[in-house]
This record gives structure tokens, sequence and C-alpha cells, in this order.
């Protein structure tokens, strides 16, 4: 190893490290993990929760924006740690899916429409106009 030090606020450890073989130098990440989650998903089915594919879904609400990837990173973060205080092991999709939801409307409104029309399965015009304004009443109480 070649150095080590804090990364995303402390909640991941950066590691420089250097490959015994080739000679090859390499960044590793670690986070810190209070439990192991599993996401419950509304078949029933359970799944181990992945950080990456959150991420993953996040930034595919956001492409083509611009949104400053560590705000997303931020978010994402934000995300597994109040899934991981939250006492519980398994965690219904419905609920990762509100967090998604919250995190994103900060950060871009275009991203939350996107990502509430998968995740509320829109079929018409209409359930569009309903998020827009979702998206309204929020601005006129700020």
């Amino acid at each position: 190893m070649k150095d080590s030090r804090p990364a995303e606020d402390g909640s991941a450890i950066r590691r420089r490290r250097v490959c015994p073989d080739c000679g090859g130098r390499f960044t590793t990440f670690e986070r810190v993990q209070l439990r192991d989650l599993v996401v419950v998903k509304k078949s029933g089915r359970k799944v181990p929760f992945d950080r990456d594919k959150l991420l993953r879904s996040v930034e595919i609400a956001v492409r083509k924006r611009n949104v400053d990837p560590e705000r997303i990173d931020r978010a994402v973060t934000g995300i597994v740690r109040q899934l991981e205080s939250s006492g519980e092991t398994e965690i219904p999709s419905a609920e990762v899916g509100r967090l998604v939801m919250e995190a994103l409307k900060s950060l871009d409104d275009v991203a939350y429409v996107r990502f509430a029309s998968v995740y509320r399965n829109f079929r018409e015009a209409k359930d569009f106009h309903d998020v827009l304004g979702e998206l309204k009443v929020d601005e006129d109480i700020d």
C-alpha cells in the first residue's frame, strides 16, 4: 500500500496501491458498511442492497443534465446512510425509491420527473402533469 486517507466525508477510505507483480498503481475505495441490507421487491423477492445499482439509477435520471458528479455521489451516500441508520435490515423497494425521489428533487427537476415516470409507472401525459404540479407546489412553499 502506498497511501491511505479518508474520502467522501469520512464514509470511505481511499487507498493508493501498487501491484506486487507488475508495479502498476491503482486506487481502491473501501466503504464502511454498518449492516447488510436486503431490498424487498414488490413481488416479495429479496435481493441484497447494491450501492452501485442505486448510483447507476440516479446517474440514468441525471444523464445529460448539468449535475456535478460529486453532488450525485453525496446524494447516494446520504440515501445509504439513511437506510443503514433506519435500524431495519429489510428495506421495501418503495422506500428506496422514495428516498431517491427526495434526493433528485434537490438535485435536478428534470431528473426528478424522469425517475418519477419510471418509479411511479406513468401511463399517460396526465401523470407527468401531476408530478410537475408537485414540483410547483414545493417551489411555492420555498
